[in-house]
Order: C-alpha cells, then structure tokens, then sequence
C-alpha cells in the first residue's frame, strides 16, 4: 500500500483501512503465539501500513 494511494480516499475510508489492518495484525500476532505463523515478516509490514494509514489520516485530519 502506497501512501499516495492513501491520500486519495476520504477520512472514512482511511479510518476502516485501519481497524481492517489492526484486525489484520491481532490475526497475525495470534497464529505467531500459536505457532501457526510462517512468515513472519508480515508483522512487520502490517506494522508499517498501519503506520502509514495513520499518518496520512492525521495529516487529513489536520488540513481540514
């Protein structure tokens, strides 16, 4: 995910794009503590996504 594609949807979109990715990552860090994760780098990009959306929220947020 692109931050510039981010930037093109609206504050509502952006806020569901982040509780879709911390679903996402409480999926992840559970098959992890289960031993059920085989790559675990998808922590880490989830992590970073989740960042990302927050930010251009933020920087929505700020502007408007």
């Amino acid at each position: 995910m692109k931050a510039s594609e981010l930037r093109g949807k609206d504050v509502a979109a952006l806020e569901k794009e982040v509780t879709d990715l911390l679903k996402a990552h409480f999926g992840l860090r559970m098959q992890k503590a289960t031993q059920q994760l085989s790559n675990t780098t998808q922590l880490g990009k989830i992590r970073r996504d989740i960042a990302r959306v927050k930010t251009v929220l933020a920087e929505k947020k700020k502007g408007a």
